[in-house]
């Protein structure tokens, strides 16, 4: 390890030509040193304070440190009486004195709540909710939430969170979730119906979870996430529409995926006095991701194709072509988004969530009679309010009904 600089060297790097001339071109200034300063720097390397050493000094020192605390504790005290004129004794007693003290009490807590929750499930029938994602380090998590009844209420609480090692088959979640269930001896025969997302691990007729759970309790009732249906029928859309959708998405890409391209559009933006400076990314597994993705990206409409007219023509050309498709799916993905935020909300159940759907169904009914009358009003969008953002009036825009239901 060179002592000037503390980078450590290869074994071929101790030549003495080679060490010569890393000193020249290194240090240069350290060239016409003579031996006794690097002795002197090799002394003070050797007695650097080590980890043995300073554990050696700490015993050492135990009980001077014992001392000191106690005079610290009655300065303190002495410190208080003086100023608040008021006993110390309870103020002493709410400072943590440990580094440790906040986390070991926030474990206690949570340990305390888990075993309530444990304790009541055991004694009651409750519904559960699995939920399997993948994290950004490809780490798979189990989710798992139940709904219960106490007290003439419905309450909604997270059961556990636990890493899948390997597989993330349906028999690897249910052994998860059977061994987290003996361990809290909560029984299987009290889950009455389970919700997931209608993956194969999930629903799978043969190796599936649920097959797996009624393997088990016979009489659960397997129910499929509304969201998720309703995120399901959102994906069927005609020919035209999935390209016109793809297409943005492409575009997009293009601004979005090299570094060069981003910063060079953000300045575009910021030329064109926009509200907003980058365009959002599509995620399939994300709910909300096409409404957000259309919403931004019709914003920045006009500065996007100004942005593309040097980078891409095709793509520029085909979006101005599909300008119309691209209005439609933003207005009907913001409608859809809107919902789905509704049945995210807590405390739900099948009788709200029934009368959203429902009264989302009624609003499209009318929305398809009003286009088809040649009816067409602006949209609610979301950045109406906002400064700076440009609103389509559908008058202009669109020129034929194209729902699909």
């Amino acid at each position: 390890m060179c002592l000037l600089c503390n980078k450590v060297l290869g074994n071929d790097a101790m030549k003495p030509s080679k060490l010569q001339d890393r000193l020249r071109r290194c240090q240069p200034d350290k060239t016409e040193k003579d031996l006794k300063y690097f002795q002197t720097l090799k002394d003070k390397f050797q007695k650097r304070p080590t980890l043995d050493r300073m554990f050696a000094l700490t015993s050492q020192r135990k009980n001077y440190g014992l001392e000191n605390r106690i005079l610290s504790e009655k300065t303190v005290e002495e410190v208080l009486k003086t100023v608040l004129h008021t006993p110390a004794s309870d103020i002493i007693k709410r400072i943590p004195l440990s580094n440790n003290t906040v986390e070991r009490r926030i474990d206690e807590m949570s340990y305390d709540i888990e075993s309530f929750l444990c304790n009541y499930l055991q004694t009651t029938h409750f519904s559960i909710q699995l939920d399997e994602s993948t994290l950004p380090d490809n780490a798979a998590l189990l989710l798992a939430y139940v709904r219960f009844i106490m007290n003439q209420e419905i309450y909604e609480e997270l059961l556990f969170a636990r890493t899948l090692i390997t597989e993330t088959k349906g028999e690897s979640i249910f052994h998860v979730l059977n061994d987290y269930f003996i361990e809290k001896a909560i029984p299987l025969s009290n889950i009455i119906s389970v919700a997931t997302d209608g993956a194969p691990a999930m629903v799978g007729r043969y190796r599936g979870f649920i097959s797996y759970l009624k393997q088990n309790v016979s009489g659960v009732l397997a129910i499929h996430c509304v969201i998720h249906r309703q995120h399901l029928v959102a994906k069927n859309l005609s020919v035209r529409l999935h390209e016109s959708l793809h297409l943005v998405i492409d575009a997009v890409n293009r601004i979005r995926s090299n570094a060069l391209n981003t910063r060079l559009f953000a300045q575009l933006c910021e030329e064109n006095d926009e509200h907003f400076h980058q365009l959002l990314l599509h995620t399939e597994v994300r709910w909300l991701s096409k409404g957000l993705c259309l919403t931004r990206f019709f914003a920045l409409f006009e500065t996007s194709l100004e942005f593309l007219d040097t980078k891409d023509k095709i793509i520029k050309e085909n979006l101005m072509k599909r300008k119309t498709d691209i209005a439609y799916l933003t207005d009907l993905f913001t409608k859809f988004n809107m919902v789905n935020l509704q049945l995210q909300a807590d405390s739900l159940n099948l009788i709200k969530t029934n009368s959203i759907l429902s009264a989302f169904l009624a609003r499209v009914k009318l929305m398809k009679q009003n286009i088809g009358r040649g009816e067409f009003s602006v949209p609610q969008f979301v950045t109406d309010k906002l400064p700076g953002r440009r609103r389509f009036n559908l008058r202009s825009t669109f020129k034929c009904p194209l729902f699909r239901f």
